[in-house]
């Protein structure tokens, strides 16, 4: 049986599915609901589903569109984007979401996630982490959207967020996103290293190999991509795909 969880990470921009490099020039890629049901089909660990500019314009969770898209997900679904507040994460889970993933809003009020970790369960709140390396073997989180320095250490940040009750790191290069480059094992292995709870790795998946690099070498306990599972070929054409259940167990054996 497969321990590894492999999972789409979608992101939302508008009504529409975009993906992006190193967090710039989004590309449509899709619709979500139709997306969902293709990942139905492919019978999916689990989804990512990030709303990529709620929190740049400062805007609250679209309710009525997560929970359409919810409503077709026949795994579990973690939603990100925008949440700030107790009710924000009431109202989402309330209309099927599992997990929530919060980002900015963790960063700038660590305490905000030992409170919805006491209100929900560390196993609904994962916290979301995006890095840049700024030297070698220097790294620093940024927040919204990737667009603001927080001088602050990942490996720090992610010690602090799971004292405050989080049940998942959601770890992402800004530098390898899109990229398809594979993760920056170096990022990975320091976070995981430091902390107890799973760390998921995102950002520059290009081969399933990269799976089984991030699993054995870096210590994550899942693995999130974005590219290698909406584009196809050298012209990057767009098609929405899924390993099989066998390709994945031969991998991550």
């Amino acid at each position: 049986m497969l321990t590894t969880r492999v999972i789409p990470s979608l992101l939302l921009r508008g009504n529409g599915l975009v993906k992006t490099i190193k967090f710039k020039t989004p590309i449509y890629v899709g619709d979500p609901i139709n997306a969902v049901k293709i990942f139905n089909e492919k019978e999916v660990d689990e989804l990512i589903l990030l709303d990529i500019l709620a929190t740049v314009e400062k805007k609250k969770p679209r309710i009525p569109l997560i929970s359409a898209i919810a409503g077709e997900c026949f795994m579990p679904l973690c939603y990100g984007g925008g949440i700030q507040s107790l009710d924000d994460i009431r109202q989402i889970l309330g209309i099927g979401v599992e997990k929530v993933s919060i980002n900015t809003y963790a960063v700038e009020n660590p305490d905000f996630i030992k409170s919805a970790a006491e209100t929900f369960g560390s196993q609904s709140i994962v916290v979301a982490i995006d890095v840049r390396q700024i030297s070698p073997g220097g790294y620093e989180v940024f927040t919204y959207g990737g667009k603001r320095s927080t001088k602050l250490d990942p490996v720090r940040v992610a010690i602090e967020m799971a004292e405050m009750g989080a049940g998942e790191i959601f770890l992402n290069s800004i530098d390898r996103d899109g990229t398809m480059q594979g993760y920056d094992i170096g990022l990975i292995k320091k976070v995981a290293e430091a902390v107890s709870i799973p760390v998921i790795a995102s950002g520059g998946a290009g081969k399933l190999s990269d799976f089984d690099e991030a699993v054995r070498r870096g210590g994550a306990v899942a693995v999130a991509a974005g590219s290698l599972f909406v584009f196809h070929g050298k012209h990057r054409a767009v098609l929405i795909n899924y390993p099989s259940t066998q390709e994945l167990q031969k991998m991550l054996q």
